[in-house]
């Protein structure tokens, strides 16, 4: 592939997604009849998108299977089996979603081999590892964006289930201030998760009821409250106790190494991803849940949360510098007076614009494509160089080079 082509992009349909905020995006009628939870644009094999490539459309891994070095780029061609290393997407939560985690790439190995050994279908519902890779990710806030994101201080911990005094809690909450540590940290989640799911129950409602005397400022009490509305007795109700509660603003961002505690809980956002789909839930969702494997592959490190801003590339762009192999995400602000020119010495990148109209000029075929908020297309390694003009916000998925 040579050009820079349009994508048309699956939308799916999550019990917890926004009837407005996808369609709005995307110029279509609202409400929806579903909630519409993300936009995938990728070639994951569960929802690859289409390409507009030589008058017609086409599967994107069709056409990178085809010509690998010339839309990947030889570079990324090779370190990644000729395989798009990355999934982009819109994610539109108007629910909380799970509180969850991804394992690493061993432990996506592992666990997709024994998975397809036991005969567990590709789409079953109990099923934990959809492929066999990692799965890191960045959110990117669109809108303020609240998230649930790594085990709080152990200290902030124990002060806020100190300060509930919740009975059934206590023996586990004075083991934990005795093991300050990561141990403890384990020792005190394992608890939670795998006690009785009355004791469980009974538990959360003695929480929700001390969250409910407390002042709207206390956000982590607040979020109890509308976490226990969502899904009653749940012992997810409890991490914003021992996870760190956080607001982003419009283009902040937050990065998710394999392993991590999180779960997103309202907001629209920009996430971009290793090619993956395998997510170990542990509360919060009508979803299959499974408590051993998600403590298998958790990190149990507690500490503060590190928001993302973005960082000048050259003019124009600005980019959310994370460790992730497979994925670089940026933002591209251009004006009528402010055009963008793409660096020559760059891979594979896939953009969506989110704001204005703009136009994409490959500047050595001199091809122009147009694009309005909510459309988005995927530009080739083998276009040398292109330039937006116009007036808009893009963002960028590219792999690093």
């Amino acid at each position: 592939m040579r050009k820079i082509g349009l994508l048309k992009n699956t939308i799916q349909e999550y019990a917890w997604g926004s009837r407005s905020a996808i369609p709005e995006l995307l110029g279509q009628s609202v409400p929806a009849d579903k909630p519409q939870a993300e936009l995938w644009m990728g070639a994951h094999p569960k929802a690859p998108s289409q390409v507009f490539f030589d008058g017609i459309w086409r599967s994107l891994p069709e056409v990178i299977q085809e010509s690998p070095e010339e839309t990947l780029g030889q570079k990324v061609a090779a370190r990644f089996s000729n395989e798009l290393p990355f999934l982009f997407k819109v994610l539109a939560a108007a629910k909380p979603l799970s509180i969850q985690a991804h394992p690493n790439k061993e432990q996506a190995w592992h666990g997709f081999a024994r998975e397809n050994e036991f005969g567990i279908p590709f789409d079953a519902p109990h099923r934990n590892y959809r492929d066999d890779n990692h799965k890191p990710e960045i959110i990117c806030a669109l809108t303020p964006f609240w998230a649930l994101n790594g085990f709080r201080r152990i200290e902030e911990t124990l002060s806020l289930l100190e300060e509930a005094k919740i009975a059934g809690l206590a023996e586990i909450v004075s083991f934990l201030r005795s093991h300050s540590n990561r141990d403890g940290l384990k020792k005190f989640f394992n608890h939670l998760m795998t006690m009785d799911s009355g004791k469980q129950g009974k538990i959360v409602e003695q929480a929700a009821n001390f969250a409910e005397k407390q002042t709207p400022e206390k956000t982590f009490w607040t979020w109890m409250i509308k976490l226990n509305e969502a899904y009653p007795g749940d012992i997810g109700v409890l991490s914003p106790l021992f996870l760190n509660l956080v607001r982003l603003e419009p283009q902040q961002a937050m990065y998710l190494p394999a392993g991590e505690l999180h779960g997103y809980l309202e907001g629209v956002g920009i996430e971009l991803m290793a090619n993956s789909d395998n997510v170990l839930r542990g509360g919060l969702t009508p979803k299959h849940i499974d408590v051993q494997e998600l403590l298998a592959v958790l990190n149990f490190i507690d500490g503060d949360l590190k928001i993302l801003s973005p960082k000048n590339l050259v003019s124009g762009e600005a980019s959310y510098n994370t460790e992730a192999e497979e994925f670089i995400l940026s933002v591209i602000r251009v004006s009528k007076e402010a055009p963008f020119s793409s660096p020559r010495d760059r891979s594979v990148e896939m953009m969506i614009c989110t704001e204005g109209e703009v136009s994409v000029t490959d500047l050595n075929a001199g091809d122009i494509t147009l694009l309005t908020k909510g459309a988005s297309i995927l530009v080739p390694a083998a276009v040398e160089q292109y330039r937006i003009e116009g007036d808009g916000i893009l963002y960028k998925a590219a792999v690093p080079v």
